[in-house]
């Protein structure tokens, strides 16, 4: 059984991740860290196993740190947050951690399509919508999109209320489009991708670890 806690646990994408951890039959929710719940992330690392962190860009790094120097596998979820700074706060830790931009497998196979294609089309150029409330801008995913594609590629933010995460690679060529779309319609399409990371995470063989396809395509 795996123990987790959720860090970020009464926002929203960690209420759903509460209930996917719930809902598995290999693991076991342990503890839920949140401000409005009066319950810090070194209150749940006792019993963790794993800690999945849903929480906004400046605690990431930090909660990471703490986590991973303690011996729990940390899973990130949040994103806006600078790579280098994560790889500097866990060097050494005896924790892992992994990182993904985005859990939707279908999100991840829009990302591998579009580094595909920008190999042979001419130019491209990506528009990301998200909630209104998203913090960073652009989204993780589209950053990620735009480092795998070849080229400069663009990146334009939309930020509405009645979105929840949706992002269009438009690549263009001579007399021709091609658009690769992903549509997002509830948070539990992220789910199976944060167990997968959540199952996966103690036998990663380096740390930290970013990116979906990295235990999809080892």
């Amino acid at each position: 059984m795996i123990r987790v806690a959720v860090a970020g646990a009464a926002g929203r994408m960690g209420q759903t991740t509460c209930a996917a951890v719930e809902g598995a039959d290999d693991m076991e929710l342990t503890g839920r860290a949140d401000p409005s719940l009066g319950t810090s992330v070194a209150d749940v690392l006792d019993r963790a196993d794993v800690l999945v962190d849903f929480t906004i860009p400046t605690t990431v790094v930090e909660n990471a740190r703490q986590a991973s120097h303690a011996g729990v596998h940390v899973v990130i979820g949040a994103t806006g947050w600078a790579q280098d700074d994560l790889c500097a706060a866990v060097d050494g830790a005896p924790g892992k951690v992994f990182a993904a931009p985005n859990f939707a497998i279908g999100a991840v196979l829009m990302m591998r399509f579009a580094a595909e294609a920008s190999k042979l089309m001419q130019a491209a150029e990506i528009v990301e919508y998200h909630h209104a409330a998203k913090l960073d801008a652009p989204s993780g995913t589209a950053a990620r999109t735009s480092a795998l594609m070849e080229g400069d590629v663009p990146i334009h933010s939309v930020r509405l209320p009645g979105i929840v995460a949706d992002q269009d690679v438009i690549l263009g060529d001579t007399a021709q489009t091609l658009t690769i779309r992903h549509v997002t319609t509830d948070r539990t399409s992220f789910m199976p991708g944060v167990l997968l990371a959540v199952r996966r995470v103690a036998e990663l063989p380096e740390s930290p670890v970013i990116g979906l396809e990295r235990l999809l395509w080892p």
